[in-house]
């Protein structure tokens, strides 16, 4: 099986699926921590070299302050998951904007954790003006050390990128699972990569 490098996560309809069970919307974020762990065990194990996971957007914090509360404490909860295992971590986003979670500013340059190995990248306050926003640095733009995207799956059946990552999703595949994000099964992501081995991936050469 032809493997991606890189795969990036959009985990969507965790909301819907919260009214769904009858239960107030905020309450679906924290049913994604466990399929969070479980993408990223089955990736690592599958060879993947690199995880781009979607937590929230500059724009989710619009929401009301119920559900962003619940959005930043899953999202500050996964990293903290994910530190016990082997992998490398790198969150992105804005964090000069009080939205950001303070307890990952350590996180901003990516850091190893146990023996290191797959790189994992969490989108955090992110939105795609603040990473091609120009700076002083000799880069271009604020995620220049995430590298191009060969598979993006989509959960919660949306066809849309949401702004994720543009410059690395420029000649990624892109696979939409119309479950939600909670009811993830190791079979969506099994489902993508056979899908994926029919994909003529040519970079446009």
């Amino acid at each position: 099986m032809r493997v991606p490098n890189h795969i990036g996560i959009i985990p969507d309809g965790n909301r819907r699926w919260a009214q769904g069970h009858s239960l107030g919307k905020e309450m679906g974020y924290e049913k994604g921590l466990l399929p969070g762990l479980e993408a990223f065990r089955q990736c690592r194990d599958m060879g993947v070299k690199e995880l781009s996971i979607y937590g929230f957007t500059v724009d989710n914090t619009k929401r009301p302050t119920e559900q962003r509360i619940a959005f930043t404490k899953c999202c500050v909860e996964m990293v903290n998951i994910l530190k016990n295992e082997d992998c490398e971590i790198l969150v992105a986003g804005n964090r000069e904007s009080n939205m950001f979670p303070i307890e990952l500013s350590d996180l901003t340059k990516r850091k190893k954790f146990g023996n290191g190995g797959i790189k994992v990248n969490f989108l955090i306050n992110y939105s795609w003006e603040w990473d091609l926003k120009a700076n002083k640095s000799v880069t271009y733009y604020n995620t220049a050390d995430i590298s191009r995207i060969d598979l993006i799956i989509r959960w919660g059946g949306m066809r849309r990128l949401s702004g994720f990552l543009p410059v690395q999703s420029v000649y990624a595949d892109f696979y939409v699972v119309d479950d939600m994000w909670p009811d993830f099964k190791r079979e969506h992501i099994i489902q993508a990569l056979d899908w994926y081995q029919n994909q003529d991936v040519t970079l446009g050469g």
